[in-house]
């Protein structure tokens, strides 16, 4: 796979090259450990650890306050063409670990994290809290020099995986978002549960029952995280976008690759106007979606206005990945609906980045509020 060309120059800097020709080297070192036939637990690990040793969770954890955001969707490009699985974890490493960097924060386990050797989870939702962030109940109260966290949370990713939480709980409910904290809380710690959850994909993911349970520090201020949460979204959200235009590029060569071996009626898919048609609109909508995530990224790494572009990116990105796949399927007929093959798992693996880090129907309310307030 080829993650920039020529036309698409101008949105990267050299580094960001230089790292294109890394990852296509990398990329199929991961596809091989996603591909490993263990079981599920053992190879979500074999694929975290592979990432670690590659260095690629530098990127999101980096040494200096903000990510560069276009080097994060080169690599999550990467990681959707190639593993869904792998994407996943990736990104909720960056959302467990990053608020450690914006924050200011810098438990003993960071390099850890950056290796690889630890692996974090983002724990916000609940059963009763999804979009609606703010009403969150998990509660948390001193005791003596520390805290205590009771609450459940829930579609945790990376959970049974990670070996740190990022929880979000309020020290006082009163104050409505004013009273939410980030804490950084072992897997390992006495009074929390974990429960895993099954996906029609292969997902680490699960619930958290906290109950008197002990975390190791507060990330940032007390009072601060419902604010560390949304930026830390912001910064990740355009990069959803690219996750699916890398899943959407793997279906579309995987279809164009069949309908131009598959023979029907004496000649190949491929030269019948209707599959023609087909591919045209596919190819339309990647790289459309492709262009409005780099200029969100870009918007992003150059410190302007992010939170509307950064909808209008997820939004259209994961309407037309979904587009794309569908089509994928329908262009390998028996195929595409065959249990093992790579545009089925796709198809299953695509649908959830229209719901999570802000659902379709969120990024539409979130952009439409802009063009009444004539902010966009």
């Amino acid at each position: 796979m080829k993650l920039s060309s020529a036309d698409l120059d101008v949105f990267f800097d050299e580094r960001h090259q230089t790292l294109a020709s890394e990852l296509e080297r990398a990329a199929p070192e991961i596809e091989k450990a996603a591909a490993w036939s263990g079981p599920g637990d053992a190879r979500a690990q074999a694929v975290a650890r592979a990432m670690g040793q590659m260095g690629l969770y530098e990127w999101v954890l980096p040494r200096t306050p903000s990510v560069d955001v276009r080097a994060l969707c080169l690599v999550r490009e990467m990681l959707g063409y190639v593993s869904p699985l792998a994407d996943a974890i990736f990104a909720v490493q960056g959302l467990g670990a990053y608020p450690l960097v914006a924050s200011g924060s810098a438990p003993a386990e960071a390099e850890d994290l950056r290796r690889g050797d630890a692996i974090a989870a983002f724990a916000l939702t609940e059963p009763e809290a999804g979009s609606d962030a703010g009403s969150l109940r998990c509660a948390a109260r001193r005791d003596g020099s520390g805290w205590v966290l009771d609450g459940d949370k829930t579609l945790i990713s990376n959970a049974g995986l990670a070996t740190h939480y990022l929880v979000f709980a309020t020290v006082d409910p009163s104050v409505g978002k004013k009273g939410i904290t980030a804490f950084w809380v072992s897997a390992r710690a006495p009074g929390l549960e974990v429960s895993p959850m099954a996906l029609g994909i292969e997902h680490p993911i699960g619930r958290l029952a906290l109950r008197g349970c002990r975390a190791d520090a507060v990330v940032g201020e007390v009072g601060g995280g419902f604010a560390l949460a949304m930026k830390t979204l912001d910064s990740f959200r355009v990069t959803v976008g690219a996750a699916a235009v890398g899943m959407a590029r793997r279906a579309f060569d995987e279809a164009r690759a069949h309908v131009t071996k598959r023979v029907q009626f004496g000649a190949p898919l491929s030269d019948t106007q209707l599959v023609q048609a087909h591919l045209a609109d596919m190819l339309c909508d990647l790289d459309g979606a492709r262009l409005l995530v780099l200029r969100a990224a870009l918007a992003a790494d150059r410190g302007g206005p992010v939170t509307v572009p950064a909808a209008m990116a997820k939004l259209v990105a994961t309407e037309s990945a979904q587009r794309v796949v569908d089509r994928a399927v329908q262009l390998l007929g028996g195929r595409g609906v065959v249990h093992g093959e790579v545009v089925e798992a796709l198809y299953r693996a695509v649908r959830p980045l229209r719901i999570y880090e802000g659902t379709s129907e969120i990024q539409r309310i979130v952009i439409g509020r802009a063009i009444a307030r004539g902010q966009a």
